[in-house]
């Protein structure tokens, strides 16, 4: 039964280890991949890291890039399949062109994107939504599951 969703997660300088375990879980149960782009915000064998993702760690498919530049060189991805997801982006979740192949990127808990990506891919901006000014941002693994089986329900 191991079908692949045809889609990536990409996590840009995550700094919260059990959130990243916890991301790690969600890619095991859609077997899709795991792009962490350094720097971390903590040790990737760090226990919090493997606590979080419980015995199913072992089981994801994670590759490393140095860098945001070191992930464009060595995944050569297609500009058009960079979907963004960020507390502030100017379109809802809803409406990204989840395509095959699409790269689903998420920036650190605390600071997000740096701004040169905001203004260089800007178009492909999206948020979730919330109702309550009571809240900044949502939990990063929930968000990632949340898009990530939105991107899921349009490629099935």
């Amino acid at each position: 039964m191991e079908s692949r969703p045809r889609f990536k997660i990409v996590l840009l300088a995550p700094e919260i280890p059990g959130n990243t375990g916890s991301i790690g879980r969600t890619c095991v149960a859609l077997n899709t991949e795991l792009l962490l782009v350094k720097p971390y915000g903590f040790e990737i064998d760090e226990k919090a890291v493997r606590r979080a993702g419980l015995d199913y760690w072992k089981h994801v498919r994670l590759r490393e890039f140095d860098s945001w530049e070191d992930f464009l060189l060595r995944e050569k991805p297609p500009r058009e399949k960079l979907l963004f997801f960020e507390n502030t982006g100017p379109r809802l979740h809803y409406d990204a062109g989840y395509s095959e192949d699409c790269y689903l990127i998420f920036g650190g808990e605390t600071r997000g994107f740096p701004s040169r990506l905001e203004t260089e891919y800007g178009s492909q901006f999206y948020r979730l939504p919330m109702f309550s000014d009571h809240v900044r941002s949502l939990n990063l693994s929930n968000v990632v599951t949340t898009v990530a089986f939105e991107c899921l329900r349009h490629l099935i």
